[in-house]
């Protein structure tokens, strides 16, 4: 199965939206690249495949790292931000948005946190 990356134009609309984090004082592994863990969250979504089952040699991170972003980035509001700057920009070209706005997004969200 190919991979499929994020295009630059949502991930510059996302990367806006997502909360800046200091680098640790206490060591430990350096933080796994924003773009690399949404790149894996995406993978798992996609494909279905466990968390656990993320393979590293996909420079994506662990499985457990990307699961830890998906559930940091929630717990920050970054999804419905991004919905709402979509559906926002969509609303800015006249489009008819209704077909985007899903009822189960954040039921699914929770589900998957």
């Amino acid at each position: 199965m190919a991979r499929k990356k994020i295009n630059n134009e949502l991930w510059k609309a996302l990367q806006s939206l997502l909360p800046v984090m200091e680098p640790s004082t206490k060591g430990g592994r350096p933080r796994v690249d924003d773009r690399a863990a949404l790149n894996g969250i995406l993978f798992v979504l996609h494909t279905g495949i466990p968390w656990e089952d993320l393979p590293k040699e996909l420079g994506f991170g662990s499985g457990m790292t990307c699961w830890r972003r998906l559930r940091e980035w929630q717990a920050n509001g970054v999804w419905e931000r991004l919905h709402l700057a979509r559906l926002k920009r969509l609303r800015e070209h006249d489009s008819d948005s209704s077909r985007f706005a899903h009822p189960g997004l954040r039921r699914h969200l929770r589900a998957i946190c």
